[in-house]
């Protein structure tokens, strides 16, 4: 289930879930799936949506999820990831420029939990530790008793995300693996940030101490797209985007340096993911009244 931010109930009924749900949901449609996820077929899908005679799957798509491409720039698409990784109106996104608050990276279904002292997570009946997420013990170490926001992205969501606070940079750290649907009816039954690819970098702000913002690839998904480039970024500017498939945004806040927005906090303790769009409010700095 998920939830508006003025309280409307909403439940996610589309066609991605109900044929993700009736694969993994018995030992033949799993069996079948397996070789889906191998890495060799993402890439080719990949080179396939990326030739001009995929444009033919546009259309379809739009009518299908009901996309308002009056939203969106004005261009001629060359194929379907062009179109897949479309560039939002400025205007349709209107950025919260507040110094103190802190805005959602992107459009998705956002979940926030607590790391816990030992750093163990169950997000989606998928347990984790925030160290296998990073490959680093010393670096998740420093976000015990912090929060983990996940925003998860489907088809239909703007897949372009951006920096969520001015901040100096770090290094992008890419840990390869194996591409996997991030569906929640598929976490029912792998692993899903342990198996895919992945990529982050550490985020220095004023305002919200050391931020770890991290991009989860998922079936189907050619590649994670992020900017090189300077190492000072401001608020709002776009850090990259997902070629084709659902996929997820990872935001890991230490302790202490940001209150998360009320509703979405309840609604993540009532297992329901908080609709969010890039460049909204989603919490402000600890010290500060809601």
């Amino acid at each position: 289930m998920k939830k508006l931010r003025d309280g409307t109930l909403l439940s996610e009924e589309n066609g991605q879930d109900r044929l993700l749900g009736a694969l993994y949901g018995n030992a033949a449609g799993r069996l079948l799936l397996k070789p889906l996820t191998a890495p060799f077929l993402s890439r080719l899908a990949g080179r396939l949506l990326s030739t001009k005679a995929s444009c033919v799957l546009i259309d379809p798509f739009i009518r299908r999820n009901g996309i308002d491409m009056s939203l969106f720039e004005s261009v001629r698409y060359g194929s379907y990831n062009e179109f897949f990784a479309r560039k939002i109106r400025a205007d349709a996104r209107p950025m919260d420029r507040n110094p103190r608050h802190l805005i959602s990276p992107c459009d998705s279904k956002l979940t926030v939990l607590p790391i816990t002292p030992d750093a163990r997570f169950t997000i989606k009946h998928t347990p984790y530790t925030v160290a296998s997420l990073l490959k680093n013990d010393g670096l998740a170490a420093q976000y015990a008793g912090g929060y983990a926001l996940i925003f998860r992205l489907t088809v239909d969501d703007y897949h372009r995300y951006c920096f969520p606070e001015d901040a100096v940079k770090g290094e992008y750290v890419r840990i390869p693996g194996r591409l996997h649907t991030v569906n929640p009816i598929a976490n029912d039954y792998f692993p899903i940030y342990k198996e895919n690819a992945r990529e982050y970098c550490v985020l220095n702000t004023k305002v919200f101490g050391d931020l770890v913002m991290m991009e989860v690839g998922a079936l189907l998904v050619g590649k994670i797209v992020n900017h090189p480039g300077k190492a000072q970024v401001v608020r709002g500017e776009e850090k990259g985007y997902f070629q084709f498939g659902g996929s997820t945004v990872v935001l890991l806040v230490k302790a202490g340096c940001a209150a998360i927005d009320p509703d979405i906090l309840e609604n993540s303790r009532e297992g329901i993911e908080t609709v969010v769009k890039f460049g909204e409010k989603i919490g402000c700095a600890e010290n500060e009244s809601k």
